[in-house]
């Protein structure tokens, strides 16, 4: 009989690994772990994806900042830019000039108080739906990830359940207790969860990690509106 025993515990840990899980399961049970393995897949793309989009642009504002605070004249800084600003601070700049010289092309703000308020508040207006639109793009699919953090664990419990479902429904079928018929019931079940919790673990961190630097660079963005509001307030109040 002990020769016969070995081999049939070999075979039982070969039907228990991951893909012989998988394999194993039935159509639910496939459905459930092939959805919380996509799940899984599209987050990381989403947050790799982020993570060095943020990177990317706080280097950028960095560089600009240092541009515009250099003293230099901000029409040649508008010119270099060009009409293709390359991150959301740049967009901003560019709005609020193009704006500006549209103004001043038309004599709007020239010794007439009211049309300088008025042109002032354009220009706030302007730099605010920019930011606005800039961070909207910005956050795009990183609902996702929230909803990832929040259902994907709940995915793995309907996992779960089916997985022991199937345990109590083999034992009925074959009025056997032993571990070689509950055992691969049990283990897609524990499997379910584990992908659950794989997918929903690293999701829930990155959010909170990319909402927290969002909020952030949506902050310096505002900042920048407002001393750039207040440096073409004071350039209006120079030409009245």
């Amino acid at each position: 009989m002990e020769p016969s025993v070995i081999p049939q515990a070999a075979q039982m840990a070969a039907d228990l690994s991951p893909w012989g899980l998988f394999m194993q399961a039935g159509l639910i049970g496939k459905l459930v772990m092939l959805a919380l393995i996509g799940a899984s897949v599209w987050c990381w793309t989403i947050m790799i994806h982020k993570f060095l989009r943020m990177r990317t642009l706080v280097a950028k504002a960095d560089a600009f900042e240092e541009k515009f605070w250099s003293g230099g004249s901000l029409e040649e800084l508008f010119d270099r830019i060009g009409s293709r600003p390359i991150d959301p601070m740049t967009a901003v700049f560019v709005a609020a000039m193009r704006e500006w010289r549209r103004s001043a092309g038309k004599g709007n703000g020239n010794g007439d108080p009211t049309m300088r308020v008025r042109l002032s508040q354009r220009l706030d207006r302007v730099m605010q739906i920019t930011v606005t639109r800039e961070m909207e793009s910005l956050e795009s699919r990183l609902g996702f990830l929230a909803s990832t953090g929040s259902v994907a664990p709940f995915v793995g419990l309907f996992g779960t359940v089916w997985g022991i479902m199937t345990s109590f429904h083999s034992i009925g079928m074959s009025k056997d207790t032993s571990l070689a018929t509950v055992a691969p019931g049990i283990a897609e079940a524990l499997f379910a969860t584990a992908l659950g919790l794989v997918a929903a673990i690293p999701a829930v961190i990155a959010y909170n990690k990319l909402s927290s630097d969002m909020d952030r660079y949506a902050q310096r963005l505002e900042n920048f509106s407002g001393e750039f509001g207040a440096i073409l307030s004071r350039q209006l109040d120079d030409r009245g």
